[in-house]
């Protein structure tokens, strides 16, 4: 089992040799780096999805051969890694040193752009776990979200789960709604059209518009004249729940 473990934490692009082939000469593909190799994939990948891309897709997007995309990575998963911490690097990180600064907007701010990362990119969702998250945009993240959590005057021994109960929610609540738009993308229709016809369409059905009935006080106190205000609203309450629960748990000491 240790041998599978170092095998698989070995595979991660960040744990390679860094004088990777670089420079001109030798067959390189003129006028690519690494970095430009991997702004197409994120393109490629935010227009056609995860299951769609490959390295051969990505070739042609370059106007190369599949061979010469490997002069870069060694794998897909090297390239799918790479992806993951560019678009990380998107993310506008609050200073945590600022002392007159206080962690709750800090939190939040963290936890918007987060998600915000999350929406723009869906297919990102299913790759956060998947490999160690180790490059240089990862690791500025986890540092930023570590020392703001700190901040809340929790004690050590509760600093993980704190950070763990506010990120999953995110994780989780972004990529429902990245998925959500995606979908309604795919649909050709706005996300409020695509609600509308969802929810005609569930209302009409005799398995489930017992539910839809029983939902209507639920949904019209919820407020929002738009998917994106309800979305907003949601996203709000929940966060303010979760930092509730943060300092409920700092004043019990």
């Amino acid at each position: 089992m240790a041998e599978a473990v170092q095998r698989v934490t070995e595979t991660s692009v960040w744990l390679k040799d860094k004088a990777r082939r670089g420079g001109r000469g030798g067959g390189q593909p003129s006028g690519l780096d690494r970095d430009r190799v991997t702004e197409a994939a994120v393109r490629l990948l935010d227009a056609e999805g995860l299951a769609k891309f490959s390295m051969r897709r990505l070739a042609a997007e370059l106007n190369v051969t599949a061979m010469s995309v490997y002069w870069y990575v060694d794998t897909k998963d090297d390239l799918l890694e790479l992806a993951l911490d560019a678009i990380t690097g998107e993310m506008d990180l609050p200073d945590p040193q600022a002392a007159d600064e206080d962690w709750r907007e800090q939190l939040r701010k963290l936890a918007a752009e987060y998600r915000a990362m999350l929406v723009r990119h869906p297919w990102a969702s299913p790759l956060v776990g998947t490999y160690l998250n180790i490059g240089p945009n990862n690791l500025e993240f986890s540092r930023a979200v570590q020392q703001v959590v700190h901040r809340t005057g929790l004690p050590a021994h509760r600093l993980a789960g704190a950070i763990a109960v506010v990120f999953q929610f995110v994780y989780g609540f972004g990529t429902m709604e990245g998925h959500f738009r995606a979908r309604c993308a795919a649909t050709g229709m706005t996300e409020d059209e695509y609600f509308r016809h969802a929810m005609s369409t569930v209302s009409r059905a005799p398995e489930t518009s017992g539910l839809i009935e029983e939902s209507k006080d639920l949904m019209a106190a919820r407020g929002g004249d738009t998917v994106g205000e309800m979305w907003e609203r949601d996203f709000t309450f929940a966060l303010d729940l979760v930092i509730a629960g943060i300092e409920a748990m700092v004043a019990r000491g």
